[in-house]
Formats: structure tokens, sequence, C-alpha cells
């Protein structure tokens, strides 16, 4: 195989039997370099603890100090109807206890993060949610009762 026939990133056996010579250390490290200057002379050092100060003809810019605000949870928190929903779920009407059950944790999240109104609110919902599937619940319950009745009476 001709060495110069190959493409230009190709090895060959000569290039990799050198690759297993040692090669030698790099240079040692200089302190300053030649032809540097080991300071900066024409540069002012501030002498003492560096005091933070406005440079001429910028203005001053006043920072404000950042302000962390937590929430705690309500001192008097608004009913969530979780077991009511879980029933309802269960038991009653599977899609309105689904949404009643979300409005509940939704509740209890807000009761945790202070949010009073949205508490109020979610609370309200998910007890709207649990009546009407309550009373969805028991309406297909009596309809299943009458309907059996009227079949085997036949």
């Amino acid at each position: 195989m001709d060495p110069k026939n190959q493409p230009q990133g190709a090895w060959n056996s000569s290039e990799k039997s050198g690759m297993l010579q040692p090669t030698p250390p790099p240079p040692a490290y200089q302190e300053s370099p030649a032809g540097y200057p080991t300071s900066f002379p024409s540069q002012p050092v501030p002498q003492g603890p560096y005091v933070q100060g406005q440079y001429p003809g910028q203005p001053m810019v006043a920072m404000q100090p950042a302000v962390f605000v937590t929430a705690a949870p309500l001192a008097n928190p608004e009913p969530d109807y979780l077991c009511y929903s879980i029933f309802n779920m269960l038991c009653c009407c599977l899609p309105l206890g689904i949404a009643a059950l979300v409005f509940s944790c939704s509740t209890r999240n807000a009761n945790f993060s202070g949010q009073q109104a949205l508490a109020e609110k979610n609370s309200k919902t998910a007890r709207t949610l649990n009546h009407a599937s309550v009373a969805i619940g028991l309406v297909i319950i009596v309809a299943f009762i009458i309907l059996q009745i009227v079949l085997n009476t036949r």
C-alpha cells in the first residue's frame, strides 16, 4: 500500500509504531513569560479593602433587597370533601366522582398554600359535583330497580 495514495487522515504502520514511543515532557511552568513584565506599573493598585464606588460619569443604581414571600397554610381551611368524592367515584357516578376528586385535591392544595379564595371556589365546586353524582347515582339505581320489577312481572 503506497502512503501517497492514502486519504488525508489515514494512518500507516510507521506512524502507529511511533505512537508507542515516549514523548518528551512539556516545558516547565514559567513564572513570567519572556517579553512580558512581571507587573503592570502603569495601573494603580487600590490600597486596603476594596470599596465599591461609582464610576465617574455613571449614574448610581440602587438595588432593592430580595423579598421572600412564604405562604402559610390557612388557619381555617375549607372542607375538601375528599372522602365524599372517593365514595361517589367508586359507588355513584364515575365521571362526576373523578371531577369532584380533582377539585377536592385542588382545595387541599389551596388550603395548604394559603389561597383562601381559590380554596372556597374549589370546595364549592367539589361539593356541587358530589351532590350531583349522588343524585345521578340514585336516579340510575331507582331506574334499574323499576326496570327489573317491570321485566319480572311480565
